[in-house]
């Protein structure tokens, strides 16, 4: 999981933005993007097959490329909503620590990531900044240092960290980011955690 899966590349290049002034690129082909997928894991095994097959959203973001018409990333977001699943106990924060340790964790849905018992990582250090003593960490989305403190830690906040942690397209459709519980790359707990490293006063991210 260190680096977004091979669809979503695509998808990033399609989209990347032309010059000022200049004009913008025709949209993608689905069509040749699904064959460039295919053809970069000849070798895939039987599970991962779904895997390789976009779903509606990410047909329609490619179509667009990742820019969708108002109507269309209406529909996206709207789609994408229904399908959070909430905690069963209606609380958002779980365990800052245990968040910290998926934040830092890429393990998962790799070819070679075969163990049943270690859990899948959200490697969020790929993307975020989240805490100042981490000297590792991607820049593709924001920093995130004193998320929580800057929300005043807020219970409609950590609601809406839930939700685009479970599934981003809810809140920004065609999002580069992955759409952790949606497709159950994390637990409902998991996600809890991450909401908490977020979220939290004693956790290290809004001591920066």
């Amino acid at each position: 999981m260190r680096a977004l899966t091979f669809a979503l590349a695509l998808a990033a290049l399609a989209a990347a933005a032309a010059p000022a002034g200049a004009q913008q690129a025709p949209a993608a082909d689905p069509a040749k993007v699904q064959a460039v997928v295919k053809a970069a894991f000849p070798k895939a095994p039987a599970d991962w097959q779904a895997r390789l097959e976009q779903d509606a959203t990410m047909r329609e973001c490619t179509a667009h490329g990742n820019n969708p018409p108002k109507a269309a990333s209406e529909a996206i977001r709207k789609r994408e909503a229904a399908a959070i699943e909430y905690p069963p106990d209606g609380k958002f924060l779980g365990d800052w620590q245990k968040g910290e340790a998926l934040a830092q964790s890429g393990y998962g849905l790799r070819f070679t990531d075969t163990s049943t018992s270690r859990p899948n990582g959200g490697n969020c250090y790929a993307c975020h900044k989240l805490t100042r003593t981490e000297l590792s960490y991607g820049t593709i989305g924001p920093s995130l240092g004193n998320y929580g403190k800057i929300r005043d830690f807020g219970a409609e906040d950590a609601k809406a960290v839930y939700e685009k942690i479970y599934n981003s397209h809810a809140a920004f459709p065609c999002s580069l980011m992955p759409r952790f519980g949606a497709n159950k790359i994390l637990t409902i707990e998991q996600i809890k955690d991450l909401v908490a490293l977020l979220m939290s006063p004693e956790s290290p991210v809004n001591k920066e």
